[in-house]
């Protein structure tokens, strides 16, 4: 492996972590597009910054797109808050208006510059190690890796000083603001670290790539727990792995190292998105068949205590009486069967005393509809075998 194959992939790692820790807290305050905006949005702070310093490398671009982005987020807002648009409207107001400001501001004054919108939007990685940093004549290497590694820095450490605001704030404003700290303050220092960490992998990686690092790794880790410190994990280690595997895959097919990262993101989401344990398509699919299957069996049951008639009670008339097709009778009742809810004598069935036990809970149940007894009521009697 070469030395720039490294530095590659160190760049697209170090920019996967630091996108994952605020990606994760606006997946949670159900703000992921957000992000969309910030990073297309941003763009008149750089055209703006590059005017006055006519330094590409300069942190005044970093500032004024940070601020850009906060002026978004602003925007969306007060945009919000007037009640005649919702907030999907407002994004889909702001960001393509800031963001064709900077367009005609590249177009008009700065053709001549590396700062085109393809190098905005796409990035490149493989040039990443060609732009070096030197101190006193030492090449100490590429400038995008000590930029995203003093911002993941930074970004670090602001987790681990405000980790309980943040928390707080994310999951209940309300309590944050009694507890004495702004949710505002907390909420707008979250979105200027998204913008800055934005530009700061613009050079690299470019708008798009940033998007999908900043939300495809926290949605899959919020698939997966419910605990945010194991969340934030989640997403680095999904955002790091994307980002290697994905570098292979560009080497390998000769494609584009971001295109194959965020496609790479794109598959480990969709794996998750179907297998995961308790959110995953087929968990919540499985899931709520069996529940489908228990309300039947619960029908089933109610009928055998309401009727006492043979003809009602008959195995090859229980459709018939139902309402159900053959199939779905012959479920329900083996599902009886296996939970000694009932048994049969010359083909009548008939209701066992844990049967008669349980339908006596569920109407009183189906009374009092307390949440606590239906669960107590599958505890104490019903064991799904389905």
């Amino acid at each position: 492996m070469h030395s720039s194959q490294l530095e590659i992939q160190l760049i697209a790692s170090l920019v996967a972590m630091a996108c994952a820790i605020p990606g994760t807290f606006l997946v949670l305050r159900k703000m992921a597009m957000i992000s969309d905006a910030i990073s297309h949005a941003i763009l008149p702070g750089l055209v703006v910054g590059f005017f006055i310093t006519q330094d590409l490398n300069s942190p005044i671009l970093i500032f004024l797109a940070a601020l850009t982005g906060v002026i978004t987020v602003v925007l969306v807002e007060q945009i919000q808050k007037t009640g005649l648009v919702k907030e999907d409207t407002a994004i889909g107001l702001v960001f393509p208006a800031l963001f064709s400001i900077g367009v005609i501001m590249i177009a008009k004054n700065a053709n001549d510059v590396h700062l085109d919108v393809d190098a905005v939007l796409l990035g490149e990685l493989a040039f990443a190690p060609f732009d070096r940093l030197y101190i006193n004549g030492m090449d100490i290497g590429p400038k995008s890796l000590w930029v995203i590694g003093t911002i993941l820095t930074i970004t670090f450490g602001l987790l681990i000083a405000f980790f309980k605001e943040l928390k707080i704030s994310t999951f209940d404003a309300g309590l944050s603001a009694s507890l004495g700290f702004s949710p505002v303050i907390i909420h707008y220092g979250l979105m200027s670290m998204a913008s800055i960490t934005t530009v700061g992998a613009f050079d690299a990686v470019g708008a798009i790539l940033v998007v999908a690092l900043m939300i495809a790794p926290a949605a899959c880790a919020y698939l997966l727990t419910t605990d945010l410190k194991k969340m934030i994990g989640l997403a680095v280690f999904f955002g790091v792995f994307s980002a290697i595997s994905g570098y292979w895959v560009a080497h390998w097919l000769d494609a584009s190292i971001a295109g194959s990262i965020t496609t790479m993101l794109g598959i480990v989401f969709l794996i998750i998105y179907l297998f995961a344990p308790d959110k995953g398509l087929i968990a919540v699919t499985y899931r709520e068949n069996q529940q489908r299957i228990e309300v039947l069996l619960l029908t089933f049951l109610l009928h055998l205590k309401n009727h006492t008639e043979k003809e009602e009670r008959h195995v090859n008339h229980l459709n018939e009486h139902i309402n159900w097709q053959k199939v779905k009778s012959k479920t329900v009742l083996e599902l009886a069967l296996k939970n000694n809810m009932i048994y049969i004598e010359d083909k009548i069935v008939f209701l066992t005393q844990k049967g008669d036990e349980f339908t006596s809970k569920a109407i009183d149940y189906i009374i009092t509809n307390e949440d606590t007894q239906i669960e107590d009521m599958k505890a104490d009697f019903f064991l799904f075998r389905g």
